[in-house]
């Protein structure tokens, strides 16, 4: 009796699934050349390049990413190829593909906002016409989505140790709960002034008396619109709500104006808080960014994973922050910081 065909031949897509979690490069670019798909998910939801990076296969991962195999490209439990690898040599393959794709592309940096926001954010306009509620250990959006949490506390107590050495004249963009500024009051600056743009959060600064310190200004508006009122500082901060990466790029390029020479700049570094692949490629991406406009970065790794219980995010919609390490960064003129 003639054996009954193969019923289940396996396809192209699935050939180089296999090839990719096996490493045989000579078989992925066989099969590529041939027309298969490389941004194909199969029934695990795994594409080829997660495949290729879990086994550490670079020659595999760097066919597959030549031929368009999307490198953000998230597994059913939200894990990347860069999140997947443990090679050294594949993660910095996929760390420098990642780098010049957004240069170039920027397809995550237009969905993410910047540092407090969560991962799909809100424009700015629409945040700022909304109503925000307060509590001892939060600010919440109309959405229910977290403005600013206590949890933050001792980022910010840290963020306001690295912008106010000297103790000059510094600048917050975003009060939020006073985090921040409660912190940078410690160091008895000079000046110290304060950025806030929201409506309540304003009257609620104003309530606590914060209009009536003898060295702090605020400037009611959007930092946009504001810019003209401005000096120069020794220290500037930024920590926005519902303004998106490119907003803080734009901030990025008043800085030669706004910040001293030998001044110290930080920024709330929350860019893809929820996963640890994509945010390296943004703490990157921010320093080559600054890099550009003659700043050097160094990040501080602080821990944070015994600062977020599940009981901190009951009743907040997204968690805007997943990860067990928090990398500071403190930015200096290239000359400076040597």
């Amino acid at each position: 009796m003639a054996a009954a065909p193969d019923s289940k031949a396996k396809s192209p897509e699935e050939l180089l699934c296999a090839a990719a979690e096996s490493g045989n490069a000579e078989a992925v670019a066989d099969l590529l050349s041939s027309g298969a798909d490389p941004t194909h998910f199969d029934s695990s939801g795994m594409t080829p390049l997660m495949h290729a990076a879990t086994g550490g296969h670079v020659a595999a991962s760097r066919l597959l990413l030549d031929a368009g195999a999307p490198w953000n490209a998230l597994s059913p439990s939200g894990l990347s190829a860069g999140d997947l690898t443990s090679d050294p040599a594949t993660y910095d393959l996929l760390l420098d593909h990642a780098l010049r794709s957004e240069l170039i592309l920027g397809t995550v940096a237009r969905r993410q906002a910047p540092p407090t926001d969560s991962s799909d954010g809100v424009p700015a306009e629409s945040y700022l016409d909304s109503r925000v509620s307060f509590s001892e250990d939060r600010v919440m959006d109309a959405e229910s989505k977290a403005v600013m949490m206590e949890w933050e506390r001792p980022l910010m107590e840290a963020h306001a140790r690295a912008v106010c050495t000297g103790a000059g004249k510094v600048l917050n963009v975003g009060f939020g709960m006073g985090l921040v500024d409660e912190a940078i009051q410690s160091y008895e600056p000079e000046e110290h002034t304060i950025i806030e743009a929201h409506p309540e959060v304003y009257a609620r600064m104003l309530k606590l008396g914060w209009g009536e310190k003898k060295n702090v200004k605020i400037v009611f508006g959007r930092w946009q619109d504001v810019i003209p009122q401005l000096g120069s500082y020794d220290g500037i901060f930024f920590d926005t709500y519902g303004e998106y990466y490119e907003d803080m790029r734009e901030f990025h390029e008043h800085l030669p104006k706004l910040l001293k020479p030998g001044g110290v700049y930080s920024y709330f570094n929350g860019l893809c808080g929820d996963n640890a692949f994509f945010h390296a490629v943004y703490c990157q991406l921010v320093a080559l960014e600054l890099a550009n406009l003659g700043y050097s970065t160094q990040f501080i790794p602080l821990p944070v994973k015994d600062c977020l219980s599940e009981k901190i995010w009951e009743g907040v919609k997204q968690k805007y922050w997943q990860l067990d390490t928090y990398y500071l960064p403190v930015c200096q003129e290239e000359t400076e910081s040597e």
